[in-house]
């Protein structure tokens, strides 16, 4: 059996490093990405024909760019794209600057778009291959105090549900995963919060801010599951376009979907009048 070749960002912790490490004990090969030149050495020297690291900031395109050469040249082929690199933001939508809007975009959307983008070429050639794009459960639903958050993984997770769509007749398959809380560093070094507060904001985004730092370390989630449940539907004939996982995910999913039919049933009569009649 061929290995697949597999391309997940931020493996230095969480989720990534799971899925890195799941992966490789599967079989198959890893080429996973640091921010950190040390970091990066330091797994190659522990993961020789394994697995490769390659330095990569999401927020700078000619570096994405670089590694799909280095993929093009040593490999040919790419099997799965994880986009997980990214992070958590928290923050009234007044309290946060237009600068901090852009930090959280450039790396939760624009950095997963360019990536998607550049290897859709490859698997276009190959007619085939896995895309699965790591959102969360705030991606469906979003939370006072997490809106910029949610707004990036809103945007990650419409343009992937579209894209679904335009390249399942070439055999591309894309795969939307939703976790709840994990415990991972997104609660904690890898969160960040608005540089501003505002007083009448304590009861709504403040009392968000401060359960995102009780929670840390006690989070439901485990992301060695997670890893191998993300790892199980790339075997998948039909894998899911979304995957919630963890308990906290559905009950948000839920939520939502509860929310939406409400109002789709109880404002129908409003929707449907606002049509041309004819006379």
């Amino acid at each position: 059996m061929v290995k697949r070749i597999w391309f997940i960002t931020g493996i230095s912790s969480g989720l990534g490093k799971c899925l890195a490490q799941t992966v490789m004990e599967q079989g198959d090969f890893v080429i996973g990405t640091f921010r950190n030149q040390i970091q990066a050495d330091s797994f190659n020297s522990s993961h020789k024909d394994k697995a490769i690291a390659l330095v990569l900031d999401i927020s700078k395109p000619e570096q994405i760019d670089n590694a799909l050469q280095f993929i093009k040249q040593k490999f040919g082929r790419i099997n799965v794209l994880v986009n997980n690199a990214g992070f958590g933001f928290a923050g009234a939508i007044e309290e946060t600057s237009m600068e901090e809007v852009r930090n959280v975009f450039e790396a939760n959307f624009f950095g997963t778009l360019k990536l998607t983008q550049t290897f859709l070429p490859i698997f276009r050639e190959q007619k085939g291959g896995h895309i699965i794009q790591i959102s969360s459960h705030g991606g469906f639903k979003a939370f006072a105090g997490f809106g910029i958050y949610n707004a990036s993984n809103f945007a990650v997770e419409g343009f992937s549900e579209a894209l679904s769509q335009e390249i399942a007749p070439l055999g591309i398959k894309l795969t939307i995963v939703e976790p709840g809380p994990f415990r991972t560093e997104f609660a904690g070094t890898s969160f960040h919060q608005a540089n501003v507060t505002i007083n009448d904001y304590v009861n709504t985004a403040g009392v968000f801010r401060e359960k995102m730092k009780l929670v840390n370390g006690r989070q439901e989630g485990d992301p060695e599951k997670a890893a191998k449940a993300i790892y199980d539907i790339t075997n998948l004939d039909k894998p899911p376009l979304r995957l919630p996982l963890g308990k906290i995910a559905l009950l948000t999913l839920r939520s939502k979907l509860e929310s939406v039919q409400a109002d789709v049933d109880d404002y129908r009569h409003i929707a449907e009048n606002a049509v041309f009649c004819e006379r």
